[in-house]
């Protein structure tokens, strides 16, 4: 594998680990700031909005300068905003730094795996794709648990002082070790937009924003959570965010498996399970035991539903992925908006810690309910198979579901 695989694995795992970390500091960059939880919250919805806008905003500018060059603007923006987070000296400081690191997050995403995939023959592009995307994969069970262990120990400042860093690393690998590739052609808005007149399309999506949304609604607010209904200290969040990291490996590993061969019973099932368990967090997050085991379960189902979704949007988009495509890695980050805005509401009415599980139990009943309406469609236009398998496409899309 070429080493420019490398850089930008170290890009993407910088930017996952800067995404998810603010979960398990939330208690401590509130207590700084004199700003309550819920309040705190915002800098999980502002991040997840800057996704939303940056994720199609960024991959049309993208089209006018060189790939390589895009990638390094967009890990420079990551590195300011990680800066700025780092060395906010109020509140606004920090979510204006948020927002600004969460604007490369999409387009990094969507212009690195054409980059991977033109660096290798055309018989290992999905594994390059998938090789970029480790990055994020290990972020999620290595970077995020060091960096609230950081956190806890030195400081949240340090914390966000060493993403940047990260980030400095990627930039001067995606400098020296990506090669510079012909300037992209532009984009046909038209054309691409034309995707979203398709029912499917926008059903997909919204099952994307409100199944994601169910696992972020617990997730966002897991620290608090923990350390004042199930008992734990605060250093045991970092291994509750390494359980939750390994249940969204496995999700995702299974659901890329099964997409392909049944992509609408696995999202019946997974949807399914995920509210019944999220309802039940409401019960076992007063058990350390079963609140351990019920993390796992959420990052599993929760993950287990990105292949099918990604997938579904992408063969529904047909000729015109390319928009569609980062527009569904904005709606899973609207997912995480949604849940973390409604998680903070029921927790300032009084409901308490564990109420945002119910928020997120309601959520993924109301994308089971669309998956069976979008089935539903679809036996009607007489299509009654739920996948369409394009050559190798299947395995690709699975690689870039990691939002």
């Amino acid at each position: 594998m070429p080493l420019a695989l490398l850089a930008l694995a170290i890009g993407a795992f910088g930017i996952g680990t800067t995404e998810f970390v603010i979960m398990g500091l939330l208690p401590e960059v509130a207590g700084d700031f004199g700003v309550s939880i819920p309040t705190a919250g915002f800098l999980v919805t502002g991040y997840a909005l800057g996704v939303v806008l940056g994720a199609p905003l960024m991959t049309v500018l993208g089209t006018k300068v060189s790939r390589k060059r895009m990638l390094m603007l967009l890990m420079g923006l990551f590195i300011v905003g990680n800066v700025l987070s780092a060395l906010a000296p109020a509140f606004s400081v920090m979510l204006i730094g948020r927002v600004v690191a969460s604007l490369a997050h999409g387009a990094f995403f969507g212009i690195g795996s054409v980059v991977a995939a033109k660096l290798v023959a055309p018989d290992k592009k999905a594994g390059a794709i998938a090789m970029m995307f480790t990055g994020l994969t290990v972020a999620n069970v290595v970077g995020v648990p060091l960096g609230t262990f950081v956190g806890h120990a030195a400081g949240w400042r340090v914390t966000f002082g060493i993403v940047a860093v990260l980030g400095l690393a990627g930039l001067a690998g995606i400098a020296k070790l990506v090669p510079d590739m012909p300037k992209q052609q532009g984009v046909r808005l038209r054309h691409e937009l034309a995707a979203f007149k398709n029912a499917q399309v926008l059903l997909a999506m919204a099952m994307t924003v409100l199944g994601f949304g169910g696992v972020f609604a617990a997730i966002t607010y897991i620290a608090p959570m923990m350390t004042h209904v199930a008992g734990f200290a605060d250093g045991s969040v970092t291994w509750l965010l390494v359980l939750f990291g390994l249940g969204m490996v496995g999700g995702n590993l299974v659901g890329g498996k099964y997409a392909d061969r049944a992509l609408m019973p696995l999202l019946y099932v997974s949807l399914g399970a995920l509210a019944v368990v999220l309802a039940l967090f409401t019960l076992t997050a007063h058990n350390k035991a079963l609140a351990a085991v019920t993390i796992a379960l959420i990052g599993a189902l929760g993950f287990a539903t990105v292949p099918p979704l990604q997938k579904r949007v992408l063969d529904q988009a047909h000729g015109a992925p390319t928009l569609a495509s980062a527009v569904n890695i904005g709606a899973f980050n609207l997912g995480n908006a949604l849940s973390a805005w409604l998680g903070g509401i029921v927790i300032s009415a009084g409901f308490g810690y564990t109420s945002p599980n119910w928020v997120g139990a309601a959520l993924a009943a109301a994308a089971l309910l669309l998956a069976f309406l979008s089935a539903a469609l679809e036996r009607r236009a007489g299509d009654p198979s739920g996948t369409v398998v394009t050559g190798t496409a299947p395995v690709e899309h699975r690689a870039v579901v990691h939002h």
